[in-house]
């Protein structure tokens, strides 16, 4: 960003102007956390001045400091030449009101599943106190196990996840809540360290990405952990995997619920004799399915 950019920009809303034309003008891709490039400058420049993200307008006629309005360039400068995810450049993200650290040792939080576990899975749980123990396969920052925790307060929840390097963000996350009680963390390949366990509930959301389009993702995916997207050729190495082993880690009565991301056909002919129940989420119901222990064995 140039030395002229600095020089002209003088208000919240001169670079929210400038940092749209940029990115469109870049043709950046969003889809860690904003969907377009207003909201995502928008998020950016309230984050880097130290403003509440979710109050723009008091703030858009606001006079900036010379060293303000550099702290925002740089940022915008390096979601542009760098391609990073806004996340891993504030190294914050949200699902709804939870905020979880993340750095590019995990992928950015945006499971569906974190829709479901708001309603604390109503109507598939009818009494939520019952849920005494609960699963995060798959776990990453830690951010479900953490909704999990929220939801089913008296659960005790297993995060899993095969990354050192992702457990200890999910440290991090757990302890900045206050989990450390509830919340343990296992590193294990799936299930693999898991032998004797058992669960009320198990959720994942798996490695699901198939390798052709692995090999299409825009340059912000490439920043993330390639072992918490790619899943074999068809998308459903973790999925099968899961499948075989679930209904030994689960209770009489238990629950699996599993996001596949855009694999559901794929899944339903791998699998004709499942009785998936296909759960209705913002994006609709091709997402995450649900599948009673009694359905797996």
């Amino acid at each position: 960003m140039t030395n002229q950019a600095k020089n002209h920009l003088v208000t919240v809303r001169d670079l929210l102007r400038f940092a749209v034309s940029r990115f469109n003008q870049a043709e950046l891709f969003f889809g860690h956390g904003t969907t377009n490039a207003y909201d995502e400058a928008a998020y950016l420049i309230l984050h880097t001045l130290h403003l509440p993200i979710d109050r723009l307008e008091p703030f858009l006629d606001a006079r900036l400091m010379p060293d303000e309005i550099e702290s925002v360039l740089k940022i915008l400068q390096r979601r542009v030449e760098e391609r990073l995810p806004a996340p891993y450049l504030t190294h914050e993200a949200w699902l709804g009101e939870f905020r979880f650290y993340v750095d590019e040792r995990v992928i950015v939080p945006r499971s569906f599943i974190a829709e479901l576990l708001r309603e604390q899975l109503a109507p598939w749980v009818e009494e939520p106190e019952e849920i005494t123990s609960g699963l995060d396969m798959c776990t990453g920052s830690g951010c479900l196990a953490i909704l999990m925790a929220h939801a089913f307060p008296n659960a005790m929840i297993d995060a899993v996840d095969l990354s050192p390097d992702a457990l200890e963000v999910a440290k991090r996350n757990v302890a900045d809540y206050g989990l450390n009680e509830q919340v343990s963390l296992i590193q294990s390949d799936l299930f693999s360290a898991l032998k004797g366990r058992s669960y009320n509930l198990i959720v994942s959301n798996p490695p699901y990405v198939n390798a052709p389009s692995m090999q299409e993702l825009p340059e912000e995916y490439r920043h993330e952990p390639v072992a918490a997207l790619a899943s074999g050729e068809d998308g459903l190495e973790h999925v099968r995997v899961i499948l075989r082993e679930a209904p030994k880690h689960l209770n009489k009565g238990g629950l699996l619920i599993v996001e596949i991301g855009h694999n559901r056909d794929a899944l339903e002919q791998a699998f004709p004799g499942l009785p998936f129940t296909w759960l209705e989420i913002s994006a609709g119901d091709e997402h995450v399915f649900l599948l009673n222990r009694e359905d797996l064995i």
